[in-house]
């Protein structure tokens, strides 16, 4: 039975993604970089906020330093979560779902603290959540199950009776070899990864109106 449910922010309640690998490529152009590969930016989506500066300055030759590239990409983003990023599909109705069923649920994310409090609020959501949990509390990212872990401790559910649910490949590798249920939601970001996402998660849902409908099945 699920006892609690750990969302992702970014490409599963909110629908962001795109905007992350646009400033990746106009940060790189900015700095002399003028084609960004795919793979570069496949790269960097796995990392935090302070690796991916890092990244930048070691592997881009950026000569900027880790506190400027993140205040830059602050800057360039900050309107976009300010004031354009929608909710995906169905969020209202997954969340009232768990309200009505009594089951806790939270936000886990790599995205910066500031950015993600300011586009929840502006959406509605913030004050549903259990709790959030970002880079400032878990800065090594999602390529370490610590946030999980973390997220479940304070909602006082065990991994085994958690479900994480997450648009990237990597996160739930994390999460599934830590021992959490996990279901995946389509991002169009994710598609060239959606093969092996579908063999990662436990299950794969079009939508989040298809994550409540597995959560009320497992609830029977």
């Amino acid at each position: 039975m699920i006892k609690g449910v750990i969302f992702d922010l970014d490409g599963t309640l909110i629908d962001s993604m795109q905007i992350w690998y646009r400033i990746d490529r106009e940060l790189a152009s900015e700095n002399g970089i003028q084609d960004l590969s795919r793979e570069v930016s496949e790269r960097i989506k796995k990392m935090s906020i302070n690796e991916a500066a890092q990244f930048f300055i070691d592997e881009l030759g950026f000569t900027m330093t880790k506190q400027q590239i993140i205040s830059r990409i602050e800057e360039m983003v900050r309107i976009e979560y300010e004031e354009n990023i929608r909710l995906k599909p169905f969020v209202g109705e997954v969340l009232d779902f768990l309200d009505e069923r009594g089951i806790p649920f939270c936000a886990a994310t790599a995205t910066y603290k500031g950015l993600a409090e300011a586009v929840m609020k502006r959406c509605g959501i913030y004050g549903r959540m259990k709790f959030l949990l970002t880079d400032v509390e878990y800065p090594k990212g999602k390529k370490f199950p610590d946030i999980f872990l973390g997220a479940a401790e304070r909602m006082g559910t065990l991994p085994g009776d958690t479900l994480v649910v997450e648009d990237s490949l990597h996160c739930l590798q994390t999460a599934s070899a830590a021992g959490f249920m996990t279901a995946a939601v389509y991002d169009e970001s994710a598609a060239p990864e959606r093969a092996e996402i579908e063999r990662t998660a436990g299950f794969y849902a079009e939508s989040l109106r298809d994550i409540k409908n597995y959560i009320a099945g497992k609830l029977l």
